[in-house]
Formats: C-alpha cells, structure tokens, sequence
C-alpha cells in the first residue's frame, strides 16, 4: 500500500474517535502524536486492527510486537497527511535537521507530555469595539527560551496626582504603579526591585470557560491554562515577603486543578483555606442549571511561609443570635446574686406591658412580625446584660468542676483568670455576654460573628459603577478587597495585582494607604484602571469610600514595557484584510526579529498556499514567525539607537532599576 492510501486509510481510522476530531471535523495531529508517544492503548488498538498499519509501525522481536513510534510520528506530521490545513502550510516553513526533518518535528522539541516544564507566553487584545478579550499565545520549550524573562526596558512614564497628569521627573520607591504589557514578563522584571517585598498578592486570573478571556481551541485546554497560570505563579511567590500571601480568585472550572498547581508551588503546608464565596442568588437565574444552581466562586488562599505569617482575626457583622436568650437583671451585685429573666419578658417590661398578650391587644396582628426587630434593638442597646448559656470548648477540669457546681447551686460561679476576662459558669455551662459580639465596622458599633471560609455578607449587587468603570462579567467588590486587605496586610504594605482588569484591587489599596503595583495587558478605554484610579485621586465617593472615610489624594506612575516585536503583534492583532497582513510581513522581514526556525525563502517559494489560508491563520502564522525572546525591548539593549528609546525614559528605566 502506498503512503497516499495509507494516509486516506489512517484518516479514515483516526475519524472514529471523537477526541481526535475538532468541532468540525479536522483531526487534531498533536493529539494524536501525542497519544502514540504515550503508547496510548486506544491508539495502538485503532492501528493494529489494521493490516496495512499495522505492517509498517510495527515490528516482531521474539513474538512480542513493537511499536515505532519515531516512525509513525515522521508520517502523522507529513505535509501530505491533511495537506489542506494551516497545519500542513506552517509545517512547509522551517529548519531542517541533518535528516532532512524539520526542526518542529524533531523528537528534541516534542512534549511527552503538555507544556509542564515550558513558558506559555501569552499576550491579550481587544480585537474590536465589543471587545472580545483573546490570547495569542505559544507554548515555548525550554531551549527556545533565552532572553524573554530578561529585565525589559520601560516607557511611557506618567504621573497622576490631584493636580493632573504631569511628565516624570524621578521615581521613588514609594510610588504606586501601573505597569501596561506581558504580566509574565512585567513579573520577572520586578524581581530585580521587589523580590521579597510584596506582603499581598491578590489575582482574578481567566477561569478558563470557554466564554472569557483564555481563548484555547486545542485538546490541551486544562495543560495549558495551567501551564500559563505556573509560569507565573513561580515568579509571583518570589516576590513574595516571607510573611506574605497569595489570594487566588477562581470559579469552579478550574478550582481542582489550580488547587493541586497552588499545592506543588507554595507547599501543602503553606494553604490556609479554600474560600467559598457566596456572589448570587438563585432568584438572579432565569433558567434552571442541571443540577444545583452555581452561585459560588472560590478563593485560594497561601502563605509564603505559615511560620511567619501574622494571622488576623477577621469579623462580620450579623443579625441578632437567638442564643443570646437571658437577661441580666441586676449586673451590679455580686455574680452569685445575679437573676436572669427571659429576653423577651426583660423587653415587655421595657416597654411597660405587664404581659405578651397586652402587647399584642395593642399592636394587633403587627406584633408578630415587629418583635424580632423590637428584640434585636433592645439586644443591641443592653448587650452587657444580654447573656447565653453555652458549652465551652475543651474544657479543663477545674472547669468542668465549677460547671457541675453551678449545676448543683444554681448560682452563677465566678473563676478570675490572669491577663484575661474573669470567665462565669451558670447551670451546667460557661456564661456567654452578647457585649463581646459587638465591635466597630466601618466606623459603626455593630454586632458580629468571627469570620470563617464561607463568605456570603459581600453583596455583590450594585458593583457595576464602583470607580467610575464599568467590567463585564469579572469586576470584584471593593468590599472584598477590602476585607482580604485587612487580614493581611498593614498600612504602606506592598500590594501586587497582576490581573488588574478595570482596577479594583488598586483602587481598595489606594484608598486603604498600601503601596501597589498593579498589571494589565489590555487597555479597557473609559474602564480602564488608569482612568479608575484617577477617579480615586479625584475623591470617588463610591465602593468602600465612605467607610474608609476617604477623601482623594495620592499618586500612581504609569508606565509600559518598552515594544519591540510586540508592535508587529499589536498591528497584526488590528489586521483587517490580506494586504495589510503581506505589508506587515515585510516589514517584519527588514526590521523584525524572526524566530530563528523561519526560512524566509521557504515562505516566499510558498507564498500563494500562505495568501490560501484565511485571515485568523495568517495571523497565527505571523506570529509565531516572531521571535518571543523580543516581544519587548530588553534593558540591556535599551541604548540601541534601532528601539528609538527616549533619553528620559532611559533615564526614568535606570532609576527603577538603580541602575544609575
């Protein structure tokens, strides 16, 4: 048989498998490559119920069959075998090794398994005015990595105060930032200026949905969002302070995996919790989900080192607790005197009824539903005299010995203790005063309870205009920003967002006094973060502003990694039609820098299969024609007079990096 009848017959094989199919039919090569070098049992079965297949991938030693793999990888990765596909144009255009193989096929660059050990370099843009939110991106082997995660030059400076944006004069190590470009490479960057300085890491990274931002199409969705989530994950925690943390925001898509990745990167010892956090209601759906209705998001949350972490506390307030059912009726005499009578006869008597029913002749059939409220105040307004009854936990047995004492008695026995609240037993349990529920919130006197994983008193309604920007389907509560702030960090600490999107975690820090740094990709317009924050200089009044009584100020220097091959990205992203794509190729071949794979006299020799393909794959193709080691200008090049770099943003990029 010969290899053209081999290749319609492995095609037609391979096509009774759904996972070696995209959604239109094309047969995914990688997949299957990947699957052969795996010796993926299914595979192996497909090819040996084939004669013609099975004669020539392989081979009898000593009765055992065995399967060359090398061999059967060399023809699924033939130009000839779906020779219609992008694949099949961009496997034309290469390098060749002494074999005559191309350099993308030679078994040095094939993954035995996804991406683990590589870079995914992803980049993001608004393609148009709905913006849509997509990832270009390559997955990089470890020996086409060289430069990229070098320290990148910087550009654009400006600075936002309350007097307007002005040009920067010199940087200080106080300033917050907002940095635009690669995260990945903004991240290594910052290591040679904030390594172990930051004391909080907040991300809202892609959930990976197939609706938002990480846009993959290959049988490797999960391997590569991972991939890309590790690349910067690795870097995040050296930038962490010893007695840091990690906050990472995700939904249920990607919970699993992103767990075991946190596990493997900061250590299992190092999680302190997974936050369920409550962000609907099922009154919101307008159809009924298979299944539960998913009202929940999650949040991962890591020390650096457990050891050093300061924990905090942290509390919410809550409606009245109808445990808290006695009332104190003589606080001043001895504890053994005290008489306790029920809450709601201690409120009748307030109110000057001489029983239930002489409230209810008055109020009627409104009784009912004002005497939770009615008792809930009168709570509030006599805490110290409001008490409960409660089993202790672990109690000691001196302990248990004054609870059965106070069993027997039916007094209330007192036990001093040092350096803390004299502790009260009373009929067989620990005495309970509603007093210690209460604590300030947000500048308000309120009744709370200790918080715990499960955070459900954030509203999530009416966040849409918090700062003055608008985030479909990713804005975050200031509140909650707020509230991770507080339990972890101090005023002037270091904050580190690098997702920022339209700029919540910025403008909480702001507002709370903590230095940021702050990193996006994309530019979101009249939503943008820089646009946010300068609301918060100017005095927003919404969010968290009125319980953190703010008032405007401050600063933030604003700033870009300085372009190199990333502007021939960001043009051909815009492309519109072929001719604009075959001028920018053009000009890549005079002032670009290539990947090193590419024969430019390959790709002119095949230049009408390249004008075949349709726009969305020339794109791909051009792109990966770029060399990502120079996606931005690296500092040590800064001086080339072919980056065209000012002399003051030279100048401001030294003194970043005290260079100067």
């Amino acid at each position: 048989m010969d290899n053209l009848s081999l290749f319609h017959e492995l095609e037609a094989l391979l096509r009774l498998d759904s996972k070696y199919c995209m959604d239109d039919g094309a047969l995914i090569k990688n997949k299957i490559v990947e699957d052969a070098l795996n010796l993926q049992p299914e595979l192996l079965k497909y090819l040996l119920s084939h004669d013609g297949l099975k004669r020539n991938f392989f081979s009898e030693v000593e009765g055992v069959l065995v399967f060359d793999k090398v061999k059967f990888q060399q023809f699924v990765m033939n130009k000839s075998f779906l020779p219609d596909s992008y694949t099949a144009f961009k496997n034309k255009i290469g390098l060749t090794t002494d074999d005559g193989r191309f350099i993308s096929e030679s078994r040095e660059v094939v993954l035995s398994w996804p991406y683990k050990d590589c870079v995914l370099e992803g980049g993001q843009t608004k393609e148009d005015a709905k913006r849509n939110e997509v990832f270009w991106s390559e997955t990089l082997a470890p020996n086409e990595i060289n430069r990229l995660t070098e320290p990148k030059a910087l550009s654009g400076f400006k600075r936002y105060d309350t007097d307007g944006v002005h040009e920067v004069s010199h940087l200080d190590s106080s300033d917050n930032l907002i940095i635009k470009g690669n995260n990945l490479l903004v991240l290594h960057s910052l290591k040679a200026k904030f390594t172990n300085k930051v004391k909080l890491i907040y991300i809202d990274p892609p959930y990976n949905t197939g609706d938002d931002e990480f846009g993959y199409n290959d049988s490797f969705n999960h391997s590569t969002w991972l991939t890309f989530m590790k690349n910067r994950l690795e870097v995040a925690k050296e930038l962490l302070r010893e007695d840091g943390a990690i906050f990472i925001h995700i939904d249920l898509h990607e919970i699993a995996y992103i767990s075991v990745l946190a596990d493997s990167i900061f250590g299992i010892d190092n999680r302190v919790q997974i936050i369920s956090v409550k962000t609907a209601t099922p009154a919101g759906f307008k159809t009924v989900n298979p299944g539960p209705i998913d009202v929940t998001e999650y949040i991962l949350f890591y020390t650096k080192n457990k050891s050093a972490f300061n924990f905090k506390k942290g509390y919410v307030p809550v409606g009245y607790n109808i445990n808290y059912n006695l009332y104190l009726v003589n606080p001043n005499d001895k504890a053994e005197e005290w008489e306790f009578v029920p809450i709601k006869d201690a409120l009748l008597n307030h109110m000057d009824f001489a029983s239930e029913k002489e409230a209810k002749a008055k109020y009627g059939t409104l009784w009912k539903s004002i005497l939770k409220e009615l008792i809930q105040q009168f709570a509030f307004e006599n805490a110290k005299q409001i008490v409960s009854v409660r089993d202790p936990h672990k109690p000691t047995d001196t302990v248990k010995e004054l609870m059965a004492k106070s069993r027997e008695t039916e007094k209330v026995i007192s036990m001093e203790r040092e350096n803390a609240e004299t502790s009260y037993f009373y009929k067989g349990g620990a005495l309970a005063f509603y007093s210690n529920k209460l604590r300030e919130i947000d500048g308000e006197l309120t009744v709370t309870e200790l918080l715990t994983d499960f955070w459900s008193h954030i509203s999530w309604a009416g966040i849409a205009n918090e700062g003055g920007v608008k985030l479909k389907n990713g804005k975050k509560p200031e509140k909650l920003l707020k509230q991770i702030m507080e339990l972890t960090t101090e005023r002037g600490d270091i904050v580190l967002d690098f997702f920022l999107g339209c700029g919540t975690t910025a403008a909480v820090a702001h507002k709370m006094h903590r230095q940021y740094i702050g990193i996006e990709q994309l530019d979101y317009g009249k939503n943008d973060s820089v646009v946010r924050i300068n609301n918060v200089i100017k005095g927003d009044t919404t969010g968290v502003s009125k319980a953190l009584s703010w008032q405007g100020g401050g600063s933030f220097v604003y700033c870009e990694l300085a372009k190199a091959n990333q502007q021939f990205v960001d043009e051909i992203e815009t492309a519109t039609n072929h001719e604009t794509l075959l001028e920018i190729w053009q000009r890549m071949q005079a002032t670009g820098y290539l990947n090193y794979k590419i024969d430019i006299k390959a790709i002119d020799e095949n230049a009408s299969d390249f004008k075949a393909l349709s726009i969305d794959d020339q794109k791909r193709f051009l792109i990966e024609c770029l060399d990502k080691n120079l996606l931005y200008v690296p500092l040590s090049d800064m001086e080339s007079e072919e980056y065209t770099i000012s002399e003051n943003d030279k100048r401001l990029t030294k003194e970043f990096y005290k260079k100067i």
